[in-house]
Protein backbone atom coordinates (compact mmCIF):
# COMPACT_ATOMS: atom_id res chain seq x y z
CA UNK A 1 0.00 0.00 0.00
CA UNK A 2 3.07 2.37 0.06
CA UNK A 3 4.85 1.51 -2.72
CA UNK A 4 1.25 2.51 -4.30
CA UNK A 5 0.70 5.35 -2.84
CA UNK A 6 4.45 6.26 -3.80
CA UNK A 7 4.18 5.77 -6.98
CA UNK A 8 0.82 7.92 -7.19
CA UNK A 9 2.64 10.67 -6.02
CA UNK A 10 5.63 10.73 -8.11
CA UNK A 11 3.92 10.12 -11.05
CA UNK A 12 1.23 12.65 -10.27
CA UNK A 13 1.86 16.87 -11.77
CA UNK A 14 1.07 19.38 -9.18
CA UNK A 15 0.62 21.70 -12.14
CA UNK A 16 -2.03 19.45 -14.23
CA UNK A 17 -5.32 21.11 -14.91
CA UNK A 18 -8.40 19.41 -13.60
CA UNK A 19 -10.25 17.14 -16.26
CA UNK A 20 -12.58 18.70 -17.96
CA UNK A 21 -16.43 16.98 -17.92
CA UNK A 22 -17.12 15.32 -21.02
CA UNK A 23 -19.86 16.70 -22.97
CA UNK A 24 -21.77 13.59 -24.67
CA UNK A 25 -23.81 12.49 -21.58
CA UNK A 26 -27.12 10.63 -22.92
CA UNK A 27 -30.04 13.17 -22.04
CA UNK A 28 -31.97 9.31 -21.18
CA UNK A 29 -29.46 8.73 -18.77
CA UNK A 30 -29.66 12.04 -17.07
CA UNK A 31 -33.99 11.94 -16.87
CA UNK A 32 -33.46 8.42 -15.80
CA UNK A 33 -31.08 9.80 -12.86
CA UNK A 34 -32.96 13.18 -12.27
CA UNK A 35 -36.29 12.39 -13.60
CA UNK A 36 -38.27 14.61 -16.26
CA UNK A 37 -39.64 17.97 -15.80
CA UNK A 38 -43.51 18.01 -15.24
CA UNK A 39 -43.60 19.85 -17.99
CA UNK A 40 -42.62 17.47 -19.70
CA UNK A 41 -44.10 14.80 -18.53
CA UNK A 42 -47.72 16.66 -19.23
CA UNK A 43 -46.35 16.83 -22.69
CA UNK A 44 -46.14 13.17 -23.14
CA UNK A 45 -49.22 12.08 -20.81
CA UNK A 46 -51.53 14.31 -23.24
CA UNK A 47 -49.97 13.60 -26.38
CA UNK A 48 -50.75 9.44 -25.58
CA UNK A 49 -54.38 10.66 -24.28
CA UNK A 50 -55.45 12.35 -27.73
CA UNK A 51 -54.14 9.57 -29.68
CA UNK A 52 -56.26 7.34 -31.26
CA UNK A 53 -54.43 5.08 -32.65
CA UNK A 54 -53.24 4.19 -29.22
CA UNK A 55 -54.85 1.55 -27.40
CA UNK A 56 -57.70 2.70 -24.85
CA UNK A 57 -56.10 1.41 -21.49
CA UNK A 58 -52.67 2.98 -22.60
CA UNK A 59 -54.78 6.58 -23.40
CA UNK A 60 -56.63 6.30 -20.17
CA UNK A 61 -53.73 5.70 -17.85
CA UNK A 62 -51.72 8.84 -19.43
CA UNK A 63 -54.79 10.96 -18.60
CA UNK A 64 -54.67 9.47 -15.21
CA UNK A 65 -51.22 10.09 -14.85
CA UNK A 66 -52.17 14.16 -16.09
CA UNK A 67 -54.52 14.19 -13.44
CA UNK A 68 -52.26 13.78 -10.56
CA UNK A 69 -49.61 15.91 -12.13
CA UNK A 70 -52.46 18.62 -12.37
CA UNK A 71 -53.02 18.82 -8.46
CA UNK A 72 -49.95 20.89 -8.10
CA UNK A 73 -51.14 24.59 -8.82
CA UNK A 74 -48.34 25.22 -10.82
CA UNK A 75 -48.56 22.73 -13.18
CA UNK A 76 -52.29 23.16 -13.63
CA UNK A 77 -51.43 26.50 -14.60
CA UNK A 78 -48.42 25.42 -16.97
CA UNK A 79 -51.29 24.19 -19.25
CA UNK A 80 -52.21 27.38 -20.78
CA UNK A 81 -48.42 28.22 -21.65
CA UNK A 82 -48.05 25.00 -22.67
CA UNK A 83 -51.12 24.74 -25.09
CA UNK A 84 -52.86 22.08 -23.23
CA UNK A 85 -56.07 23.14 -22.73
CA UNK A 86 -57.54 23.24 -26.20
CA UNK A 87 -56.55 19.61 -27.03
CA UNK A 88 -57.59 18.63 -23.29
CA UNK A 89 -61.32 20.19 -23.97
CA UNK A 90 -61.21 18.91 -27.27
CA UNK A 91 -61.28 15.36 -26.19
CA UNK A 92 -64.65 16.69 -25.00
CA UNK A 93 -65.55 17.41 -28.43
CA UNK A 94 -64.67 14.68 -30.32
CA UNK A 95 -67.35 12.05 -31.57
CA UNK A 96 -64.74 9.30 -31.24
CA UNK A 97 -63.91 9.46 -27.17
CA UNK A 98 -65.47 7.08 -25.48
CA UNK A 99 -67.32 7.51 -22.12
CA UNK A 100 -64.15 6.20 -20.00
CA UNK A 101 -62.18 8.78 -21.64
CA UNK A 102 -64.73 11.26 -21.37
CA UNK A 103 -64.70 11.11 -17.23
CA UNK A 104 -61.22 11.16 -17.46
CA UNK A 105 -60.69 13.70 -18.94
CA UNK A 106 -63.32 15.81 -17.04
CA UNK A 107 -61.46 14.69 -13.71
CA UNK A 108 -58.31 16.47 -15.16
CA UNK A 109 -60.54 19.40 -16.08
CA UNK A 110 -61.86 19.47 -12.67
CA UNK A 111 -58.85 18.66 -10.52
CA UNK A 112 -57.27 21.75 -12.83
CA UNK A 113 -59.36 24.52 -11.78
CA UNK A 114 -60.31 24.37 -8.22
CA UNK A 115 -59.30 27.01 -6.18
CA UNK A 116 -57.91 28.05 -9.61
CA UNK A 117 -58.67 31.39 -11.21
CA UNK A 118 -55.70 31.40 -13.60
CA UNK A 119 -56.85 27.78 -14.81
CA UNK A 120 -60.35 29.07 -14.47
CA UNK A 121 -59.84 32.62 -16.95
CA UNK A 122 -58.20 30.58 -19.02
CA UNK A 123 -60.41 27.66 -20.26
CA UNK A 124 -63.60 29.62 -20.44
CA UNK A 125 -61.70 31.73 -23.13
CA UNK A 126 -63.10 28.41 -24.64
CA UNK A 127 -66.57 28.68 -23.87
CA UNK A 128 -66.56 25.19 -22.54
CA UNK A 129 -70.05 25.15 -20.58
CA UNK A 130 -72.35 23.65 -23.58
CA UNK A 131 -69.77 20.69 -23.22
CA UNK A 132 -69.50 20.07 -19.65
CA UNK A 133 -73.66 20.74 -19.80
CA UNK A 134 -74.02 17.83 -22.35
CA UNK A 135 -71.64 15.54 -20.31
CA UNK A 136 -74.56 15.79 -17.63
CA UNK A 137 -77.19 14.21 -19.47
CA UNK A 138 -78.06 10.43 -18.43
CA UNK A 139 -78.45 9.63 -22.18
CA UNK A 140 -74.91 9.83 -23.08
CA UNK A 141 -72.92 9.34 -20.00
CA UNK A 142 -72.66 6.67 -17.68
CA UNK A 143 -73.38 7.76 -13.51
CA UNK A 144 -69.50 8.33 -13.19
CA UNK A 145 -68.93 10.70 -16.13
CA UNK A 146 -72.04 12.92 -14.81
CA UNK A 147 -70.36 13.25 -11.37
CA UNK A 148 -66.98 14.18 -12.31
CA UNK A 149 -69.35 16.62 -14.86
CA UNK A 150 -70.51 18.53 -11.86
CA UNK A 151 -66.99 18.56 -10.32
CA UNK A 152 -65.12 20.10 -13.87
CA UNK A 153 -68.73 22.18 -13.59
CA UNK A 154 -68.06 23.10 -10.00
CA UNK A 155 -63.98 24.32 -10.76
CA UNK A 156 -65.15 26.23 -13.29
CA UNK A 157 -68.13 28.24 -11.58
CA UNK A 158 -67.05 28.65 -8.45
CA UNK A 159 -66.06 32.14 -7.55
CA UNK A 160 -66.05 33.13 -11.33
CA UNK A 161 -68.99 35.78 -12.33
CA UNK A 162 -67.68 35.36 -15.92
CA UNK A 163 -68.66 31.69 -16.25
CA UNK A 164 -71.81 32.12 -14.04
CA UNK A 165 -73.46 34.71 -16.39
CA UNK A 166 -72.93 31.97 -19.57
CA UNK A 167 -75.04 29.32 -17.43
CA UNK A 168 -78.29 30.33 -19.13
CA UNK A 169 -77.19 30.59 -22.85
CA UNK A 170 -75.66 26.88 -22.48
CA UNK A 171 -78.47 25.75 -20.86
CA UNK A 172 -76.91 25.05 -17.54
CA UNK A 173 -79.66 25.69 -15.06
CA UNK A 174 -81.79 23.73 -16.73
CA UNK A 175 -79.30 20.94 -16.86
CA UNK A 176 -78.56 21.51 -12.95
CA UNK A 177 -82.43 20.81 -12.43
CA UNK A 178 -82.61 17.49 -14.10
CA UNK A 179 -78.95 16.80 -12.06
CA UNK A 180 -81.37 17.16 -8.70
CA UNK A 181 -83.31 14.12 -10.07
CA UNK A 182 -80.19 12.26 -11.15
CA UNK A 183 -80.39 8.34 -10.34
CA UNK A 184 -76.80 8.47 -9.18
CA UNK A 185 -77.03 10.22 -5.97
CA UNK A 186 -73.60 11.69 -6.00
CA UNK A 187 -74.70 13.62 -9.07
CA UNK A 188 -77.26 14.83 -6.48
CA UNK A 189 -75.66 16.01 -3.63
CA UNK A 190 -72.75 17.36 -5.79
CA UNK A 191 -75.35 19.66 -7.90
CA UNK A 192 -77.15 20.86 -4.72
CA UNK A 193 -73.89 21.45 -2.74
CA UNK A 194 -72.52 23.77 -5.92
CA UNK A 195 -75.75 25.70 -5.67
CA UNK A 196 -75.68 26.53 -2.47
CA UNK A 197 -72.18 27.50 -3.41
CA UNK A 198 -73.33 29.71 -6.01
CA UNK A 199 -75.84 31.59 -3.87
CA UNK A 200 -73.48 32.30 -0.90
CA UNK A 201 -72.48 36.12 -0.78
CA UNK A 202 -69.40 38.01 -1.48
CA UNK A 203 -68.53 41.34 0.40
CA UNK A 204 -65.76 43.89 -0.23
CA UNK A 205 -65.55 43.79 4.13
CA UNK A 206 -65.21 39.93 4.22
CA UNK A 207 -68.32 40.09 6.92
CA UNK A 208 -70.09 37.29 4.20
CA UNK A 209 -66.99 36.33 2.69
CA UNK A 210 -66.76 32.92 1.56
CA UNK A 211 -65.12 30.13 3.71
CA UNK A 212 -62.81 28.94 1.08
CA UNK A 213 -61.16 32.29 0.33
CA UNK A 214 -58.30 33.76 2.30
CA UNK A 215 -57.85 37.68 3.10
CA UNK A 216 -54.88 39.43 3.78
CA UNK A 217 -54.30 40.14 7.17
CA UNK A 218 -53.27 43.45 6.98
CA UNK A 219 -53.61 46.13 3.51
CA UNK A 220 -49.67 45.41 3.64
CA UNK A 221 -49.80 41.63 3.60
CA UNK A 222 -48.57 39.90 0.11
CA UNK A 223 -51.35 38.69 -2.25
CA UNK A 224 -50.42 35.75 -4.78
CA UNK A 225 -51.53 36.72 -8.20
CA UNK A 226 -53.18 33.24 -8.62
CA UNK A 227 -55.28 33.75 -5.34
CA UNK A 228 -59.05 34.23 -5.11
CA UNK A 229 -57.74 37.48 -2.81
CA UNK A 230 -56.05 38.86 -5.82
CA UNK A 231 -59.63 39.23 -6.75
CA UNK A 232 -61.21 41.05 -4.34
CA UNK A 233 -60.34 44.47 -5.36
CA UNK A 234 -63.27 43.73 -8.29
CA UNK A 235 -65.45 41.53 -6.11
CA UNK A 236 -68.09 41.14 -8.94
CA UNK A 237 -66.03 39.33 -10.54
CA UNK A 238 -66.27 36.56 -8.03
CA UNK A 239 -69.69 37.44 -6.49
CA UNK A 240 -72.24 34.58 -8.10
CA UNK A 241 -75.11 35.14 -5.98
CA UNK A 242 -77.28 37.83 -7.75
CA UNK A 243 -77.12 35.87 -11.04
CA UNK A 244 -78.06 32.65 -9.15
CA UNK A 245 -80.80 34.20 -7.23
CA UNK A 246 -82.49 35.35 -10.46
CA UNK A 247 -81.90 31.46 -11.85
CA UNK A 248 -83.69 29.97 -8.67
CA UNK A 249 -86.85 31.96 -9.00
CA UNK A 250 -87.19 32.77 -12.66
CA UNK A 251 -89.63 30.22 -14.24
CA UNK A 252 -88.68 27.90 -17.23
CA UNK A 253 -90.40 28.39 -19.84
CA UNK A 254 -90.13 24.38 -20.78
CA UNK A 255 -90.93 23.29 -17.15
CA UNK A 256 -93.42 25.89 -16.34
CA UNK A 257 -91.54 25.96 -12.66
CA UNK A 258 -88.79 27.90 -11.05
CA UNK A 259 -85.13 25.92 -9.93
CA UNK A 260 -86.80 26.82 -6.48
CA UNK A 261 -89.44 24.35 -7.16
CA UNK A 262 -87.41 22.10 -8.60
CA UNK A 263 -85.60 21.79 -5.09
CA UNK A 264 -88.35 22.20 -2.98
CA UNK A 265 -89.75 19.40 -4.79
CA UNK A 266 -86.31 17.21 -4.83
CA UNK A 267 -86.95 17.56 -1.06
CA UNK A 268 -89.95 16.76 0.17
CA UNK A 269 -90.85 14.20 -2.99
CA UNK A 270 -87.40 12.78 -4.04
CA UNK A 271 -87.30 10.34 -7.54
CA UNK A 272 -85.84 7.45 -5.92
CA UNK A 273 -82.22 6.03 -6.40
CA UNK A 274 -80.07 3.08 -5.85
CA UNK A 275 -79.52 0.11 -8.54
CA UNK A 276 -83.38 -0.81 -8.12
CA UNK A 277 -84.87 2.58 -6.98
CA UNK A 278 -84.92 1.43 -4.19
CA UNK A 279 -83.74 4.24 -2.22
CA UNK A 280 -85.42 7.70 -1.59
CA UNK A 281 -83.92 9.41 1.33
CA UNK A 282 -80.40 10.99 1.51
CA UNK A 283 -79.60 12.82 4.36
CA UNK A 284 -76.57 14.77 2.56
CA UNK A 285 -78.54 15.30 -0.18
CA UNK A 286 -81.26 16.63 2.52
CA UNK A 287 -79.19 19.27 4.02
CA UNK A 288 -77.39 20.39 0.83
CA UNK A 289 -80.79 21.67 -0.44
CA UNK A 290 -82.47 22.60 3.55
CA UNK A 291 -78.82 25.01 3.67
CA UNK A 292 -80.22 26.51 -0.01
CA UNK A 293 -83.47 27.28 1.49
CA UNK A 294 -82.04 28.79 4.36
CA UNK A 295 -79.29 31.06 2.81
CA UNK A 296 -82.16 32.30 0.13
CA UNK A 297 -84.67 33.62 2.96
CA UNK A 298 -82.03 34.67 5.68
CA UNK A 299 -79.37 36.30 3.36
CA UNK A 300 -81.96 37.37 0.62
CA UNK A 301 -85.28 37.99 2.43
CA UNK A 302 -86.61 35.33 -0.28
CA UNK A 303 -90.04 34.62 0.04
CA UNK A 304 -91.72 31.04 -0.85
CA UNK A 305 -95.19 30.87 -2.68
CA UNK A 306 -98.22 29.32 -1.10
CA UNK A 307 -97.18 26.17 -2.55
CA UNK A 308 -94.04 25.68 -1.74
CA UNK A 309 -94.99 26.36 1.63
CA UNK A 310 -97.39 24.24 1.50
CA UNK A 311 -94.75 20.70 0.69
CA UNK A 312 -92.41 22.37 2.99
CA UNK A 313 -94.95 22.56 5.91
CA UNK A 314 -95.51 18.76 5.59
CA UNK A 315 -92.07 18.17 4.76
CA UNK A 316 -90.69 20.19 8.03
CA UNK A 317 -93.52 19.18 10.05
CA UNK A 318 -93.02 14.97 10.52
CA UNK A 319 -89.40 16.29 11.84
CA UNK A 320 -88.24 16.21 15.17
CA UNK A 321 -86.51 18.10 17.27
CA UNK A 322 -82.64 16.48 16.05
CA UNK A 323 -83.82 16.65 12.62
CA UNK A 324 -81.89 20.05 11.63
CA UNK A 325 -80.55 19.04 8.84
CA UNK A 326 -76.71 20.69 9.66
CA UNK A 327 -78.63 23.60 10.57
CA UNK A 328 -77.85 25.09 14.00
CA UNK A 329 -81.45 25.05 16.28
CA UNK A 330 -81.76 28.91 15.89
CA UNK A 331 -81.10 28.61 11.63
CA UNK A 332 -83.61 25.89 11.67
CA UNK A 333 -86.07 28.35 13.63
CA UNK A 334 -85.67 30.88 11.16
CA UNK A 335 -86.09 28.68 8.24
CA UNK A 336 -89.24 26.97 9.98
CA UNK A 337 -90.76 31.19 10.78
CA UNK A 338 -90.38 31.85 6.41
CA UNK A 339 -92.05 28.53 5.76
CA UNK A 340 -94.86 29.00 8.27
CA UNK A 341 -95.44 33.05 7.55
CA UNK A 342 -97.58 34.66 5.63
Amino acid sequence: MQSLLRWGVENSSPGSAPPVPGNNLDPGIIDHILGKPDAQLMKEALQIGVDETQAEDDRLKALDDLEMLVQNIDNANDLKKLKMWEPLHGLLLASGTSDALKMQTLWIIGTALQNNPAAQLAYVDLEPLPALVRSLSPSYNSAETRSRAVYALSGLLKLNAVAVQQMSAAGGWSALRTSLEDSEIRVRRKTAFLLNTLLMPISEDGVDLQSNISVPSSANAPVHPNSHASMLSNPSSISTWSITLAALQNESTSEGSSLLDALVSALTEPVPFGPDGEKDKDEEFQENIIRILYTFVTYYNGRFSAAQKHSLQGFLGGMTQSDNFGLTSGEFEALSDAVRGS
